[in-house]
């Protein structure tokens, strides 16, 4: 790992491209108008900005965003976009890095909760959410759900991406609830690797944390278009509320 964490100059230069359908204008639309309704004309503040897939057309929305990354290399991709210069960034650690002011909302999209590889990072990151969040505030998280059903018997890995020259492999270890996300990419005619750890969270785990945060949860869908949450949702999108004063 680098200064800038897993998201140093390399990975940082091909990022929007390997991650080209998610900066599809059908991904992002519903995300971003479900983003506009919570923060209620209020700031928001979006931890792992990374290159501004979220922020930049939030702030073009009226929302005013400020951004906490660790990747020095993540947030020069963003400055260099339309609209990058007027976007606030803190450089740290989102689970214990402060900024000024409050905020109506907080969000965290993408998995970037799994970031943060302990328990008491993430419950961290909940209570540094809590501080800065207004009265009534809102935090959101966009995270997938293990996919431990997914494994056979006895396998720890599990293929998310296969292609002619991108290969996607998750590597669960269930005893510490880690998973380790491996690249492998053909450039320029050789094979190059990129392996990032995560800690997976079940939805009880999430709301159980936000309990210790002071906060309630108040909605969890399936997707952005607010899917019913099922037992066999893929992922979950859930809004954590600040009590009113």
């Amino acid at each position: 790992m680098h200064d800038d964490g897993y998201f140093d100059d390399r990975v940082a230069a091909s990022y929007d491209a390997s991650a080209a359908e998610m900066f599809d204008p059908a991904e992002v639309e519903p995300l971003v108008d479900l983003l506009v309704q919570l923060a209620r004309g209020g700031r928001a503040l979006e931890l792992g900005i990374g290159t501004g897939r979220i922020a930049l057309p939030l702030a073009q929305r009226g929302v005013p965003v400020h951004g906490v990354d660790m990747s020095k290399a993540m947030v020069a991709r963003l400055r260099a976009k339309q609209g990058g210069e007027d976007v606030g960034v803190t450089i740290g650690d989102f689970a214990t890095t402060t900024v000024d002011g409050t905020f109506s909302l907080a969000y965290l999209v993408f998995n970037t909760i799994s970031n943060l590889t302990t328990q008491a990072a993430q419950v961290a990151c909940f209570r540094n959410v809590a501080s800065h969040l207004e009265p009534g505030g809102c935090f959101l998280i966009e995270v997938g759900i293990p996919e431990l059903r997914r494994l056979p018997h006895g396998e720890t890995i599990r293929a998310f991406h296969v292609s002619d020259t991108r290969w996607g492999l998750d590597e669960y270890d269930v005893a510490v609830q880690g998973l380790t996300s491996h690249h492998f990419e053909i450039v320029d005619g050789r094979a190059e690797r990129l392996s990032v750890p995560f800690r997976y969270t079940w939805p009880a785990e999430l709301d159980l944390m936000a309990q210790l945060a002071g906060m309630r949860l108040r909605e969890r869908w399936s997707g952005w278009k607010r899917e019913p949450f099922t037992s066999e949702s893929r992922k979950h999108v859930s809004v954590w509320e600040k009590p009113p004063a």
